[in-house]
C-alpha cells in the first residue's frame, strides 16, 4: 500500500508525489492500489525522448493508461510509437514499478517503467495529445515546464556510463 505521509521522491509542479520506486520482476504486480499505465525512457546515445504533453503542459516521459487486455509492456510499446514515433530497437527492459499519488484529491496508483534504446530516431508528427518531442540530455533548459517525477524516473534508467 502506497503511504500518503511517506516523503517523496519526487514532485510535479501539479502537486503529484512519486513516493515509492520498486525493482523486482515484471510479473509480480504491486498491491494495494491500481496499476493502470505504463512509462518509457527511449534512450539514443546519451539522451532520452521526452514529449510535451498539451493538457499538462509540460515535458514527460511517452506514456499512458493501459487498454482492455493489455500488459504493461504491450502498453509501453504502444504508448511510445503513438507519442513520440520512436521504436526501441531491442525489447524493452522492465526497470521496476513507481508508486504515485496523483490528483486532488489524491489518488494511489502504480505505473510500470520500462526502457529502451533506438537504433536510429524517427519523425515526429504533433497531435491533439502531443506537441512537440525531444530529445533531451537531462541537463540542457527545455522549453517550459518538466515534469520532476519524469526526470526522476529517466534517470533511473541512465544507460551504463552515461552523466
Amino acid at each position: 500500500m502506497l503511504n500518503p505521509s511517506s516523503k517523496p521522491l519526487a514532485v510535479d509542479q501539479r502537486g503529484n508525489r512519486l513516493v515509492s520506486f520498486t525493482l523486482g520482476a515484471e510479473d509480480v504486480l504491486p498491491g494495494g492500489a491500481p496499476m493502470p499505465m505504463a512509462l518509457t525512457a527511449l534512450w539514443h546515445r546519451d539522451e532520452v525522448v521526452m514529449v510535451y504533453d498539451r493538457f499538462r503542459g509540460q515535458w514527460e516521459l511517452p506514456g499512458g493508461l493501459l487498454e482492455p487486455g493489455e500488459s504493461p509492456r504491450q502498453a509501453a510499446v504502444r504508448e511510445l510509437a503513438e507519442e513520440s514515433g520512436q521504436v526501441s530497437g531491442t525489447p524493452l527492459q522492465f526497470v521496476g514499478y513507481a508508486g504515485f499519488l496523483l490528483g486532488s484529491p489524491q489518488r494511489a496508483e502504480y505505473g510500470a517503467l520500462f526502457t529502451g534504446r533506438a537504433l536510429r530516431r524517427r519523425d515526429f508528427e504533433a497531435d491533439r495529445e502531443i506537441e512537440a518531442m525531444r530529445w533531451w540530455d537531462l541537463s540542457a533548459p527545455l522549453p517550459g515546464r518538466v515534469s520532476g517525477i519524469d526526470v526522476y524516473l529517466a534517470r533511473l534508467t541512465l544507460p551504463a556510463g552515461s552523466h
